[in-house]
């Protein structure tokens, strides 16, 4: 008897099928029969499709309440259409499995498989089939109960199951190991106790951060899984897991966790269900509860590991399309030795008619034909299982199911294998479009920040290092910089980073005896085994310290205006691969950074020749002179720049006397040392060919004017020194515009050396006249540029009286610590560093002269 009825019609378009399944499962779900909308929602998604897409009519769907099932009928308008009967159903629908991407010939099949009757009715104009799914009886009992099982049937173990148990504190370091977890990974406990639980866990690699993490995963009140786990011997064990997280009596919480090898897997798995029907026509269901629906990782892990154990096999993986649809990538796997299948990629389009990803397949023997499953070579398993996953008819992934022994699956095992990946296309194809839209997002807000950092420097060493910062950990463990050089044979190691620093020098140490890779230009990342050989050769796996260190590592080339400039190697932990969209992160990276370092490459390069030209305009070490101290200190503006627009110099002129001379040019900076060049060796020259002060300068002034526009006007004091017998010194000195020279007396008199006359570079004519003067032992002779005097905090400056008062307290100091509490004293003048120029000439007699 019906007791409720809902019905609707669907037009013949592509999403009619998509309407049909959420209006039954709304239906259902209405009625309060969750137990049979997956089944029903299969059903009517591929009849209803049969009618929009393949018959173009429109489909009725009626939904009717029973007292013990629920019918469901779909009616098209297309009776030409004819009935095969279900022995001829295999071969109709083996025959539309022919095409590669067609969607029709299941549903009847699937109609036999999944409901307890079903049939075809005939009217004018009309067809409708119709199913009938039976209410399971509600029966109470153990959450888990399983019914038993005849040993045959149970699940086998190579050996003596060993139970590794490892607590780990809230800081996820190792705090207990026990003697199985000794034995199962080759680690005593004296080398894991203190270590951090993420040096041995060979967690999946992630640059987006979907899906749990490990520290994630430590920190929830219970989580079982598969992951890897990193043995004494260098090698990565596959285990299964589950971790619960305590508290102790003092209330401080910790993750207990408990191991065994992934074969024994079935000692901590949990019962995901009960088998109360023939395995024959039960249908798989192979969702997993309690996983978010974007997190596309343990969704796809808890796949696999389902299809796994719902066909009693021995492996299981699930491969995914790559976003050309040109390639598949393994992304989740588990009975398959090494961690490495993880991100495998494979083409589509591998084999033959009979290989194609497209359709279902059942291989009784992989050993005839190991061509048509790559991914499986030297695994020694023999059955295998591949159904596509295809959504809208679009080809989304591949799962596969695989035993060791041969002949252990048929086409109906296939069949129920496709039908569940049918159920859950959708599902997963919309987790990984969530992925996808994540991972891009990820991986813009890296490049641009790794764009701001990289051009926020100019500094060669600080690029270098930044480069490999931000490589690790987001897409390598580790990470190795090579630079080249036009003059140098290859390429040189140049900065080495690993996530733990401890590894650090060890990693350096293997890199520096391993040739460098070839600094050829390559349009994308290319492997390079030379470390992991070189370790090898050394006996390094074998350390303890090492194990687990070198993994895959790839090269890419930093490439600049053309040219290789360098190599950025990043490397993965043993058993890690890179995936493709790391590897695309990193050449964008690479080309970013190859950029930043080509152009601080230039700057310190030309940072470089300025500063050498500028040390040439310096004068040589100072000449010492008898009866006379004499100290310097000279400060350029500006940053790079070692001489600016203030200039010193003192050197020889002839027997027992010295010229000395200390100068500001107009300006700061290159142009402004351009003159100081030109002063300084003019000064020299004239002083030595016997001119006297006032005519050296003379001459220095036409020389200035004869740079015409390029000429910048100059203040200078010029002297000339000759110490006499009696232990005094005679000078004859001559500012021209520049601020007047100081003397200290004794008795701590300060007062002004010289007059002031015209400056230098403006005028063509000049009256200047030398000044006599006789410094005795004890005084001081100070000379300074307009950069002291004029050192300024806000609206106060320095001037020439406040430079007086902090000579006045240097009596009795050597020339070096009155230049020293000058500079002191112009530094603490203002908070703020000096913004130019400063040169200070001190000239001190001794009160005993020096012999």
């Amino acid at each position: 008897m019906v007791t409720a009825r809902a019905a609707a019609t669907f037009e013949p378009v592509g999403r009619s099928a998509a309407a049909a399944r959420a209006f039954v499962r709304d239906a259902l779900l209405g009625w309060g029969l969750p137990e049979v909308v997956d089944d029903a929602i299969v059903l009517v998604s591929e009849l209803v499709t049969n009618a929009v897409v393949h018959a173009g009519t429109a489909a009725e769907v009626c939904c009717l309440r029973e007292e013990e099932s629920v019918r469901i009928e779909v009616t098209d308008r297309h009776p030409e259409r004819d009935l095969p009967s279900f022995a001829h159903v295999s071969a109709a629908s083996s025959d539309r499995y022919a095409d590669p991407d067609g969607e029709g010939g299941r549903g009847l099949l699937m109609c036999s498989a999944l409901s307890t009757s079903w049939g075809v009715e005939y009217s004018a104009g009309r067809k409708t089939v119709w199913f009938r799914l039976a209410l399971p009886e509600h029966v109470p009992g153990t959450r888990y109960a399983l019914p038993s099982l005849p040993g045959g049937e149970l699940p086998g173990s190579a050996g003596p199951v060993r139970v590794a148990v490892a607590q780990i504190d809230d800081d996820g370091v190792v705090r207990s190991w026990n003697a199985d977890a000794e034995a199962l990974f080759r680690l005593p406990a004296e080398q894991v106790l203190g270590r951090p639980w993420a040096d041995l866990a060979a967690w999946p690699q992630s640059v987006t951060g979907l899906g749990p993490t490990l520290d994630e995963t430590l920190r929830l009140a219970r989580w079982e899984g598969g992951f890897g786990l990193r043995r004494g011997d260098g090698g990565v064990a596959g285990v299964y897991g589950l971790q619960v997280r305590l508290r102790d009596s003092a209330g401080v919480p910790s993750t207990l966790c408990l191991l065994v090898d992934e074969q024994d897997r079935a000692v901590l798995r949990t019962p995901q269900h009960t088998a109360d029907t023939p395995a024959a026509v039960q249908p798989l269901d192979l969702l997993v509860g309690q996983v978010a629906p974007d997190d596309l990782g343990s969704l796809l892990q808890g796949i696999v590991e389902r299809a796994r154990d719902l066909l009693d096999a021995d492996a299981a993986y699930l491969m995914l399309t790559s976003e050309d649809e040109t390639e598949f990538e393994v992304r989740a796997a588990t009975g398959l030795s090494g961690a490495g299948r993880r991100f495998t990629r494979l083409p589509i389009e591998s084999g033959g008619r009979f290989d194609s990803a497209r359709l279902p397949a059942v291989h009784e023997d992989l050993t005839g034909r190991p061509h048509a499953a790559p991914l499986l070579s030297d695994t020694g398993l023999r059955s295998l299982i591949t159904v596509p996953l295809k959504v809208e008819g679009r080809l989304t992934g591949s799962l596969g199911v695989a035993a060791a022994g041969p002949g252990r699956y048929d086409n109906e095992d296939a069949l129920r294998l496709q039908f569940a990946a049918d159920r859950i296309a959708l599902a997963l194809e919309s987790a990984r479009l969530t992925e996808l839209e994540r991972s891009r997002r990820g991986s813009l807000s890296f490049l641009v920040e790794a764009s701001e950092l990289l051009a926020g420097t100019l500094e060669h060493e600080q690029t270098l290092a930044l480069m490999a910062q931000m490589a690790v950990p987001t897409l390598a463990s580790w990470c190795a910089v090579y630079t080249t050089a036009e003059s140098a044979a290859g390429a040189e190691l140049a900065f080495v980073l690993h996530e733990d620093e401890d590894r650090i020098d060890p990693l350096r140490a293997i890199l520096d005896k391993t040739p460098a890779p070839d600094a050829a230009p390559s349009p994308a990342a290319r492997p390079w085994p030379a470390p992991a050989d070189t370790a090898r050769a050394l006996g390094l796996p074998e350390s303890p310290e090492l194990a687990g260190l070198l993994g895959e590592t790839l090269v890419l080339p930093l490439s600049a205006r053309n040219r290789v400039i360098g190599l950025l190697v990043l490397g993965a932990a043993a058993g890690v691969r890179f995936r493709q969209e790391i590897l695309e992160l990193g050449a964008d990276l690479a080309r970013r950074a190859a950029l930043a370092l080509d152009n601080s490459r230039l700057y310190s390069e030309r940072t470089a020749t300025s500063q050498a030209f500028q040390r040439a305009l310096l004068p040589p070490e100072l000449p010492k002179i008898p009866g006379v101290e004499v100290e310097v200190f000279y400060q350029a503006a500006g940053e790079g720049n070692e001489v600016g627009g203030d200039f010193y110099d003192i050197f020889p002129i002839r027997e027992g006397t010295y010229g000395f001379a200390i100068g500001d040019v107009c300006g700061t900076g290159p142009e402004a040392a351009s003159v100081t060049g030109l002063a300084r060796h003019s000064l020299r020259l004239l002083a030595r060919e016997g001119l006297s002060a006032p005519q050296v300068l003379s001459r220095l002034n036409a020389a200035i004017l004869d740079q015409g526009a390029r000429a910048r006007f100059l203040t200078l004091l010029y002297g000339e020194l000759t110490p006499r017998p009696d232990g005094s010194t005679t000078l004859s000195l001559v500012c021209a515009g520049h601020p007047l020279p100081l003397r200290l007396r004794t008795d701590g008199q300060v007062d002004q050396a010289a007059s002031p006359q015209p400056l230098l570079g403006v005028m063509d004519e000049l009256d200047l006249t030398a000044e006599e003067l006789v410094l005795a032992p004890g005084e001081v002779l100070l000379c300074v540029t307009d950069g002291v005097t004029e050192r300024r905090e806000g609206s106060r400056m320095l001037g020439d009286d406040g430079l007086a008062e902090v000579l006045t307290g240097c009596t009795g100091l050597t020339a070096g610590a009155v230049a020293a509490r000058v500079q002191r004293a112009v530094e603490r003048f203002a908070p703020e560093p000096p913004s130019d120029d400063m040169a200070i000439l001190t000239l001190r007699i001794p009160t005993q002269r020096t012999h």
